[in-house]
């Protein structure tokens, strides 16, 4: 299901992302956003505010010519290989492939294979035959590898078993985690995650832990978490506010920034998650102790809701474990390989992930390996024939 409301933070976001992946539709696949959409934003916006953009030495129109030399370039090398090989269009494949070997050095592979209608691994498999087993491990490892870039290496066997499976591969998880070892592909989370506790020594009223460890939920909208986290940059700490629903684990609010202050954290955070998922029944939303979740500001943007607030008890982090597991995979998955110069920098990655993998693409095991939309499609396929 595709989200169809943006506050001016994800805007902001998407159009900085799309500069710095230099293609809008690129960055509008990768968030699942229409691009026609994300091209509006960017006219809309005083992009110059947004992200300071590096001037191009050449025009649009002189781009335009040099995509379009480019074409009749590629066009003109494809019209004298069929000009030279169209004869043996309609051949046996053997005749086609002799071809292609004999003029090798004048043309492209790949390009030959293109206009005469063959595989480019047939005409490689016909120079070196291998046994139909070792051709078919081969094909299912450069598959694994594929999904394993996709996930940007985060990807361990069994997710990438899962992923195999949904693109119609029938595999068995010790058959991918066999070819893993042995081509040296291996999942880049290893370092440990430390728990990161809060002090909560304030004068404000702490709630109920009515949540008491209870993380599942049988639909949408029922039961919230959050919490708060840091992340380090050589131009100090950045602070990350998240609000998960328990339901699909989907990430629906999210707040980045340079100050602790609960109008900057916890408020921003829930006023996305609550445009994201209006609050249309009883709610349950849980958090740790932290000041800036019992603080009377947080207070009022709980008023006239049917919302429940639950508190974890004093120095267990286990009472939001959800939360803490989002931080973790964070963590490991990004945060531990990356050294930011800058918070925007951070902002920035951060921002992918969540909204580019975290929620449309990453596989939860507590979801029994899919991804949130998938989840969110079968509770409701789920309380439709209930």
């Amino acid at each position: 299901m595709k989200r169809h409301v943006f506050d001016q933070a994800f805007k902001q976001m998407a159009i900085e992302l799309s500069y710095v992946k230099g293609s809008v539709k690129v960055a509008a696949q990768e968030l699942d956003i229409d691009p026609g959409r994300l091209s509006k934003w960017r006219q809309d916006q005083n992009l110059e505010k947004i992200i300071p953009k590096e001037k191009s030495s050449l025009t649009a129109d002189q781009l335009e010519i040099r995509r379009l030399q480019k074409e009749l370039k590629e066009a003109q090398l494809e019209r004298d290989i069929f000009k030279k090989g169209g004869q043996h269009l309609f051949q046996e494949r053997w005749k086609i492939f002799q071809f292609i070997k004999e003029n090798r050095l004048l043309f492209p592979i790949e390009k030959m294979c293109k206009v005469l209608q063959v595989s480019t691994s047939g005409y490689y498999w016909l120079k070196n035959p291998v046994g139909l087993r070792t051709l078919k491990q081969n094909i299912l490892l450069t598959d694994i590898r594929k999904v394993y870039n996709d996930s940007k290496k985060r990807y361990g066997s069994p997710r990438i078993t899962s992923e195999l499976r949904d693109l119609g591969i029938s595999v068995s998880r010790p058959r991918v985690a066999r070819l893993m070892k042995k081509a040296n592909i291996k999942s880049i989370i290893r370092k440990k995650y430390r728990v990161q506790t809060t002090d909560s020594e304030h004068e404000y009223a702490i709630a109920e832990n009515h949540l008491n460890r209870e993380f599942s939920a049988q639909a949408i909208g029922q039961k919230w978490v959050s919490d708060l986290t840091y992340i380090k940059t050589q131009e100090g700490w950045l602070y990350l506010t998240v609000v998960l629903d328990l339901a699909d684990r989907k990430l629906i609010g999210w707040a980045m920034s340079d100050t602790m202050k609960a109008s900057d954290t916890t408020i921003t955070a829930w006023k996305m998650a609550i445009k994201n998922r209006p609050v249309n029944q009883n709610l349950l939303f849980h958090s740790d102790r932290g000041v800036q979740y019992a603080c009377t500001d947080f207070k009022e943007q709980l008023k006239g809701l049917p919302v429940l607030q639950s508190m974890s008890r004093k120095g267990n982090c286990w009472d939001n474990a959800v939360a803490e597991s989002f931080f973790k995979t964070l963590k490991t998955e990004l945060v531990y390989h990356m050294d930011y110069l800058t918070k925007q920098q951070a902002k920035l990655a951060i921002f992918e992930y969540i909204e580019g993998w975290y929620n449309k693409r990453r596989r939860h095991s507590a979801l029994g390996n899919r991804i949130p939309e998938q989840y969110q499609f079968y509770l409701e396929e789920k309380r439709i024939a209930a």
